[in-house]
């Protein structure tokens, strides 16, 4: 695997989610495909920001964010111009904060198209309770959650699958060490080195889960991946501890196959009976 991409960055061990609030700035069907849009609309704001960052970030191995999907308060398929629409965008490195918000200035009022449909920029969101989406965190500070969780739930919000060991297929159902397998990758990719969970053989299980297949169209293919939510349990002190500071971060990071484009919006959720 290539190495972790080099970002020209300060206090890179924050962790951030915002919302970029949107109007649609004409009438017509939406379209059924916009993650990869999102992403590309993206990456031109850190571009316009500091082109170096949106490179390095498009040559990653391991995309330092996540993004959600187009979102609206009930779910459409035609939009009216005005009609509001949002997506989330979630930062596993504190020093791209600036080069995005300094894209979003430049291009703020301009507007923009996602997958040929136009929209204009309303608001961003990014202070933490001005939206239920928008946190912001750190490594260290999740490392030091004041409670274990030996049993947890995870929901999954929009289609999450994963890549086999093999190499050879594609696994929708959300194993415990395909899921936090994933995480732990991705923590490790992003955290301080004396923070990483190295040697991790995950041993826990699924207890309960409520569980449906969806597809989502990215570009010209469809992904199918599991929604709902599943219950794991670990009944290992250490490993348990691992998996509660890994499933707080999966709301930042998502969890597994494509979250740069839409998929695998993930968070913990021990609410659900």
């Amino acid at each position: 695997m290539e190495p972790v991409m080099p970002l020209p960055c300060v206090e890179p061990t924050g962790l951030n989610t915002l919302v970029v609030h949107l109007r649609a700035a004409e009438s017509g069907a939406l379209p059924s495909a916009c993650g990869r849009a999102i992403y590309a609309q993206v990456l031109e704001w850190f571009r316009q920001g500091n082109p170096e960052v949106s490179e390095a970030i498009h040559k990653s191995q391991e995309a330092p964010l996540s993004l959600s999907r187009l979102m609206s308060q009930c779910q459409k398929t035609e939009a009216k111009a005005g009609d509001e629409f949002y997506f989330r965008i979630g930062l596993l490195n504190g020093g791209l904060i600036e080069p995005l918000l300094k894209g979003l200035e430049k291009l703020e009022d301009a507007p923009f198209s996602l997958a040929r449909f136009s929209f204009v920029i309303q608001s961003i969101n990014m202070l933490p309770g001005t939206d239920s989406w928008v946190r912001s965190s750190d490594y260290a500070l999740l490392t030091k959650t004041p409670i274990i969780l030996n049993e947890l739930t995870l929901k999954y919000l929009s289609p999450t699958s994963f890549k086999l060991n093999t190499g050879q297929g594609i696994q929708p159902f959300p194993l415990p060490e395909a899921v936090f397998g994933s995480l732990c990758r991705r923590w490790n990719a992003f955290a301080p080195a004396e923070l990483k969970f190295r040697g991790v053989h995950w041993s826990g299980w699924t207890s309960d889960y409520n569980l449906k297949t969806e597809k989502v169209r990215i570009k010209n293919s469809v992904e199918l991946g599991a929604v709902g939510w599943v219950r794991y349990r670990f009944p290992d002190s250490e490993q348990a501890k691992i998996a509660t500071i890994l499933a707080h971060f999966a709301f930042f990071s998502g969890v597994g196959r494509k979250t740069a484009m839409g998929m695998g919006e993930t968070v913990l959720d021990n609410s659900v009976r």
